[in-house]
């Protein structure tokens, strides 16, 4: 089978504008003359990846290089072997390698050590160490590669890196990103690699998923690669399994796929061996059509009914959500981002305070055990207030809830206008699986999306529909 070109093969291609130069040329030259060879493919990836513009930076600088592909196709080769020739080309580079597992962060490692036994480039190498946690090639300019696990919190002592690459990208957390990304912020010229697979139902994979969201979009300033076959690809066609895999069946055998496709299940098979995203996985969780639908001007909501509140928080605890709900006496709900309010400036007490004064004419307030906002539960049961406190079966069956009362038209919102937090968790939540029973839970779809408000107004209506509390039927005993 005739080799072909990344332009040829993949899936999605995105180039980042202005490339007049790589440093390509130069590190392929070096290689060549140490035994390495790279194919078609790996030389356009790469070819990308140190492309510069005619400002002299990376092209590829700003929104770093993603590369979504199956399992066994060389990402570790090419992007090792290649962060291996530039630390010999460029004195004092300073690259880390991370991935999530240990297992896998030692298996690149040991890979990168073979290639210094190489007779022109050993001479290169002024040591290997093997510590554990410590793993680390330096060279005799200076330059240096790290290795470690995220899982371990390797990186995090670090003040300054020049190359990251991010290994197993599609269980990168938030968080694990947030303590990495800064300590590339002072190299003058940084690159940030991304390499992964289609993530499976579970993984913590919103940084992977944003990064494709954004090369779809069509954000410049980054190189995205997916290699896979085709969406409604045969799982058997030899063919489909050459446009996954470059290195089939040359580097990775029929019989290491037929193991695959033997074994696996067809889903797994189709995100481990032919790189294929699920349609789910980056999908959004709330239809924009029905959302549109359930839309009611302020003067129109019917105000008679339970009444529900929810408090939920950010993640990062920057911010503070109280969503409200009106359930109806014919069964519909109407539902409203009550309050959302930034904590470093406001502090959580105004919440509480709002929550004890409406507490009277209240059917239920609700918090889930997994949010931050639990933090107050404490502070609302002294000013008397009894929260319902939910658990991940709970939020399952709210999101459940929430989403067929939508697709009912049973549900009914504010204007996008009145309310652009909610509108905006909204168009940008995705769905995370709860427990094996099929239950969904909200997700963010970017690490910079804040979804506590439609977690708030969620919770509310679930709280109108399991309360036993009904503070209009005492007020009536009373009269």
């Amino acid at each position: 089978m005739p080799e072909r070109r990344l332009s040829e093969i993949a899936q999605r291609l995105v180039q980042p504008s202005g490339i007049v130069s790589s440093d390509f040329t130069k590190l392929n030259r070096v290689a060549l003359k140490a035994g390495i060879r790279y194919d078609l493919w790996q030389q356009g990836l790469l070819y990308l990846l140190f492309a510069r513009r005619a400002d002299g930076k990376y092209a590829c600088g700003e929104g770093g290089t993603v590369v979504s592909s199956c399992r066994q196709i060389g990402k570790t080769f090419t992007l090792g072997t290649a962060m291996f020739l530039k630390c010999v080309l460029h004195p004092g580079l300073k690259v880390i390698w991370t991935a999530h597992h240990t297992r896998t962060s030692d298996e690149t490692f040991a890979d990168l050590c073979d290639l210094a036994k190489n007779k022109l480039l050993a001479r290169h190498v002024e040591r290997i160490r093997r510590a554990n946690g410590q793993q680390e090639i330096t060279f005799r300019n200076r330059s240096r590669i790290m290795f470690g696990a995220r899982e371990n919190g390797f990186g995090r002592g670090l003040h300054s890196v020049d190359v990251e690459i991010f290994d197993e990208a599609q269980i990168l957390t938030v968080r694990a990103l947030d303590n990495m990304l800064p300590i590339v912020n002072v190299s003058p010229d940084p690159l940030v690699v991304f390499l992964g697979n289609p993530p499976k139902p579970g993984d913590q994979s919103e940084v992977f998923e944003e990064k494709r969201a954004a090369a779809i979009n069509g954000t410049d300033g980054m190189v995205y690669v997916e290699l896979a076959a085709d969406r409604d690809a045969d799982q058997d066609d030899r063919e489909q399994w050459a446009k996954a895999n470059p290195s089939y069946p040359k580097r990775t055998s029929e019989t290491a796929i037929l193991r695959m496709r033997n074994l696996m299940a067809d889903d797994s098979f189709r995100r481990e061996a032919l790189g294929i995203w699920d349609e789910t996985t980056a999908s959004r969780a709330i239809d924009p059509t029905a959302w549109q639908a359930a839309t009611v001007e302020p003067e129109s909501v019917d105000k008679t009914g339970l009444v529900g509140y929810a408090l939920d928080m950010a993640p990062d605890r920057s911010s503070l959500a109280i969503g409200g709900a009106i359930r109806h006496p014919d069964g519909t709900v109407h539902v409203e981002l009550r309050e959302f309010r930034a904590t470093r400036q406001n502090g959580t007490m105004w919440a509480v305070d709002h929550i004890a004064e409406h507490w009277p004419k209240t059917a239920s307030v609700v918090i889930d055990a997994q949010s931050p906002a639990a933090a107050l539960l404490q502070e609302l049961k002294s000013r008397h207030v009894r929260p319902i406190v939910t658990n991940a079966q709970d939020m399952g069956r709210a999101c459940g809830m929430f989403q067929d009362m939508l697709n009912a038209r049973k549900l009914t919102h504010l204007p996008d206008g009145d309310s652009p937090a909610l509108a905006t968790a909204v168009a940008n939540a995705v769905t995370r699986p709860i427990g094996q029973s099929g239950a969904v839970g909200w997700n963010k779809m970017g690490s910079d999306i804040d979804i506590s408000p439609l977690v708030a107004v969620t919770l509310a209506l679930y709280g109108t529909m399991v309360t036993k509390r009904d503070p209009n039927r005492r007020q009536e005993m009373m009269i």
